[in-house]
């Protein structure tokens, strides 16, 4: 047994982020995981049916470092934070967080192009969406689904052409290449894909889903199935469109985990950037103490200058807003949204009502899980 899966055999099974090192001491790999002697031990054992990237990455790790976190939600922040810093070469060619792809469409006449580029121009007289964190091959094979679809996909490169393209015949063209009703009709689907992407037209999506049902219904499962998958890629395109928009209106939010018994962790987000993160013993604590020290945290954190936040969501931010926003989804009921009107000195009352009603909320949450361990305690009592 090497030393490193010594060293594997003694982690906590807690959350955290480990990084892999090489003979020198370089930060090759960084990763995170709710259970990091299960994570990490699944590199070293049964790796037969391991990617030929794994098993090169394994053979370079000599030492291991992890750094535990309270919760995964953590875990996955500081993983995103130590790639942006060591930018580790396995992390470059298994995940590859800097190869951001973005969409552009122009918005003037004529046969215009979906785009799929890593490196965006100037919005001018184009409609852009992104960046996103997918490779630019997965972004161009989900706007190609869409064109095939939408019969948009023609081959020529300019309008009113001598003959129709190859994919006209093939039924992916409206015709467009032939100038006329077919280019305006064509230039109509492209101003409703630009508002699908924006959010502002959902008339182009409730279209596809009853032709796909339609399909369906007439025993007609390709032409079904190509409809399903063309709004797996619809969906897939608005929901990152989501995440930038998200991450542009730099909201405030706290977010309240539970980590043992009787411990609660507190988050205080702006945007996607963590802000202040502690540990609170609420035990025996009443709630208008800790309401209290909650509203002197959201005043001292949130109430600065916004001009240190970008309008633009960078590269880098993409990562981080993307966890905070799948979070947010799948955390019901344990954050809080503080609106910049709540911080107001003539709004302190708005601010004090919302923050009474979410920690109640979190009480009878806790209150809840109590009775549910024990009465989980007197069955098991009860069956020994």
């Amino acid at each position: 047994m090497t030393p490193v899966q010594e060293k594997v055999q003694n982690l906590p099974l807690t959350p955290g982020v480990y990084l892999m090192k090489d003979a020198q001491g370089g930060i090759i790999y960084v990763g995170k995981s709710k259970s990091l002697r299960k994570r990490v031990q699944s590199y070293f054992y049964n790796n037969k049916s391991h990617a030929p990237k794994i098993k090169k990455l394994v053979r370079h790790v000599k030492d291991l470092e992890i750094i535990q976190t309270d919760t995964e939600f953590e875990a996955f922040m500081l993983e995103c934070s130590l790639i942006h810093r060591y930018k580790p070469m396995y992390n470059r060619k298994m995940k590859n967080p800097l190869a951001y792809t973005y969409i552009m469409i122009p918005t003037g006449e004529g046969l215009r192009r979906i785009e799929a580029t890593n490196v965006p121009e100037a919005a001018g007289n184009r409609a852009m969406f992104g960046p996103y964190t997918a490779s630019r091959h997965t972004i161009e094979k989900a706007v190609q689904e869409i064109q095939d679809c939408l019969k948009i996909a023609c081959g020529h490169t300019a309008a009113s052409a001598s003959k129709p393209c190859l994919n006209y015949s093939l039924g992916l063209c409206l015709g467009m290449c032939l100038g006329g009703d077919s280019l305006r009709e064509y230039n109509q689907l492209m101003e409703r894909f630009i508002g699908l992407l924006e959010g502002s037209d959902l008339g182009l999506q409730e279209e596809m889903e009853k032709r796909m049902t339609e399909a369906a219904e007439r025993c007609d499962f390709e032409s079904a199935a190509k409809w399903r998958d063309c709004l797996k890629s619809v969906q897939y395109l608005r929901q990152k469109e989501k995440v930038i928009g998200f991450a542009e209106q730099n909201r405030n939010i706290v977010i309240y985990e539970r980590v043992e018994d009787k411990t609660i962790k507190l988050f205080l987000i702006k945007r996607s950037t963590v802000l202040f993160s502690e540990k609170f013993q609420v035990t025996g604590k009443e709630l208008k103490v800790l309401q209290t020290e909650i509203k002197n945290l959201v005043w001292a954190y949130f109430k600065q200058d916004e001009s240190a936040f970008s309008a633009e969501v960078g590269r880098d931010e993409m990562d981080e807003a993307q966890i905070v926003f799948s979070y947010l989804q799948n955390s019901a009921g344990r954050y809080l949204v503080i609106p910049d009107q709540w911080l107001g000195m003539d709004d302190q009352g708005t601010l004090d009502q919302n923050l009474e009603k979410w920690l109640s909320h979190q009480e009878e949450v806790e209150a809840g899980m109590e009775s549910m361990l024990h009465a989980k305690e007197e069955v098991t009592d009860g069956e020994a």
